[in-house]
């Protein structure tokens, strides 16, 4: 069966090779992010591991670079292997990323810790979730840049969205084998050495990615650059040193990546934070329904890719940035309301207020855990927010020590000892659920969907995960089509990685922060809205669209101004 360009000319149907491609670079990078997710979903254990005997000072270190190990490096592995990959070829380049990503997953799980080998074990730690970070920067680029290069002009968007599946996939599977690993060996054992498991796991699916990545060809546009020397001998200062290039970058992220990326951590893992921490779901409740929505939604990555290609990657990526941005609220409240009922009711009928002057309080961005916030009104409002407590900020006059009043009971002084025991009674006694609170939604086991409340989560999460899918289907081949081959590994990756590494990286610390000094247990939502909004004008503007290109054609000035031919 043949297939349609978007410029009406017939194409062959997918070879084998092509298909081959594909797999070797999807499941590949399936296996990189299922590495990489592993230390988020099992932070606490590895912690309380490698870090929980060491002084507090000495604890922040350590989480400062492990934080910026898992986001803030991601740019400069993008730059490196960018760089390499524009030099000396994708496939080698992003055969080099899944090595180092593999090796340094599996090290974690033998590595021994700090009440064997000490401080050691910690920096050893670091040192390893650091080249894990710097192998990710540069995986994506390699996959879809590799991909993108062996599509037919006309079916682009559809071949990378298949590698716009494996972050997804990706997290799937480390939530599926960290569960299957707890319940085959007990909470108890999984905490003193079963968390190792999954880490130990990664070599298989290491083996298995070499093996299928050693035996794929290099893309046929970099031959090409390669055997007419056309090649870039400084792909960095090029793609960013060079106004003509640097502002497509600069675009590309503010107009394209930064909304996708913020569309993308609301509805698979800030969702999981607000489900959890703000509703006060299990756990294994909170995984469970997140992993529904995935395998239902996850579908969408494909056919968003497919239409892009049919009327353009701008419409549909600023399309399901705006959506997002104008239901979020709306989808979070129903969240809310479905989840813990109780918890809903007591935000909107009891009214809570912090008794301060503003002076005395903070704005609580820790994104790293490591700050401590000792005020009295910053007490109260980290004890408010961990509680989920909408309430409102009353001004005091200055020198008046802040305090909590509950509906129009005595108010109750922050700082106090006796403050936390003072204000869980309150709330209690106020109408906010207890821990106990047999509204919240409880799943029994993976199967148990088919009850009202489960299945109206799963649907509502499911409508999130579709914009995820909307905004990153098509978005590798837009990236892929705005730059030349000469310096397209380096150009697009960095964008990418700073999108997604940085303004989705940190939405969930954000967010917390936003919620604490607002009161607000929505007002997070502003960040993901905002921002998705910023990039639908942006990328209407500036964003030159881009599905018609043919990525073969190399001169950068009619690259960056002329629709090119499509390709029969």
């Amino acid at each position: 069966m043949s297939a349609t360009t978007s410029s009406g000319a017939k194409t062959a149907p997918m070879t084998k090779e092509e298909r081959k491609v594909i797999l070797a670079s999807s499941l590949g990078t399936v296996f990189e992010w299922y590495d990489f997710y592993l230390y988020g979903s099992l932070a606490a254990i590895i912690g309380a591991n490698f870090f929980g005997m060491y002084p507090e000072a000495t604890r922040n270190v350590f989480a400062l670079l492990a934080f910026a190990a898992g986001f803030l490096v991601r740019p400069f592995g993008a730059l490196v292997f960018g760089r390499l990959g524009d030099l000396v070829g994708r496939k080698y380049t992003f055969l080099v990323t899944i090595v180092i990503m593999g090796t340094s997953t599996f090290l974690v799980g033998i590595l021994p810790t700090s009440a064997s080998i000490g401080i050691l074990a910690p920096v050893i730690l670091i040192g390893l979730r650091l080249l894990q970070g710097l192998a990710l920067g540069g995986e994506y680029g390699g996959a879809a840049t590799y991909v993108a290069e062996h599509a037919p002009n006309g079916r682009r968007g559809f071949y990378t969205s298949f590698i716009q599946i494996t972050a997804t996939a990706g997290l799937f599977m480390s939530l599926l084998v960290i569960l299957l690993t707890r319940v085959a060996v007990g909470d108890e054992a999984f905490a003193a050495w079963g968390w190792r498991v999954p880490f130990l796991v990664s070599v298989f699916l290491l083996g298995i990615s070499v093996w299928i990545r050693l035996q794929m060809n290099e893309s046929p546009a970099f031959k090409k650059m390669k055997e007419e020397g056309t090649g870039s001998k400084a792909p960095i200062s090029e793609a960013f040193g060079q106004w003509k290039n640097a502002k497509i970058a600069i675009f590309a992220l503010l107009g394209l990546v930064a909304g996708q990326a913020v569309v993308w951590y609301t509805g698979q893992f800030y969702v999981l934070f607000f489900l959890g921490a703000v509703l006060k779901v299990d756990g294994f409740t909170t995984n469970m329904l997140v992993a529904w929505s995935l395998v239902l939604g996850s579908g969408g990555f494909v056919l968003f890719g497919w239409l892009s290609d049919k009327i353009g990657r701008k419409p549909i990526i600023l399309g399901g940035c705006l959506i997002a941005a104008l239901t979020y609220f709306p989808l979070f409240h129903m969240l809310s309301k479905e989840a813990n009922p109780a918890l809903a009711a007591a935000h909107e009928n009891i009214a809570v207020r912090v008794l301060a002057n503003p002076a005395d309080c903070s704005f609580q961005f820790n994104p790293t855990g490591t700050v401590t916030f000792t005020k009295p009104c910053d007490v109260a409002k980290a004890a408010l927010a961990r509680a989920s407590v909408n309430y409102l900020v009353e001004e005091v006059p200055v020198g008046t020590q802040a305090a909590v009043r509950i509906a129009s009971g005595t108010p109750i002084l922050a700082g106090t000892p006796t403050f936390a025991g003072e204000l869980s009674t309150a709330l209690t006694a106020a109408g906010y659920p207890s821990a106990s609170n047999p509204t919240v939604v409880k799943m029994s086991h993976p199967f148990d969907i088919f009850r009202a409340q489960p299945a109206l989560l799963i649907l509502i999460m499911t409508v999130m995960v579709l914009y995820v899918t909307a905004v990153y289907g098509p978005i590798a081949a837009a990236l892929v089509e705005l730059f030349p081959t000469r310096i397209r590994y380096t150009s697009m990756s960095l964008p990418y990685h700073i999108g997604n590494g940085w303004f989705g990286g940190l939405l969930p610390a954000t967010a917390f922060a936003m919620i604490a000094q607002t009161g607000d247990v929505y007002y997070g939502l502003w960040y993901p809205v905002v921002v998705a909004l910023g990039t639908v004008v942006i990328g209407i503007f500036f964003v030159p669209e881009t599905y018609k290109r043919d990525i073969f054609a190399d001169d950068v000035t009619t690259h960056y101004t002329q629709p090119a031919r499509v390709r029969s």
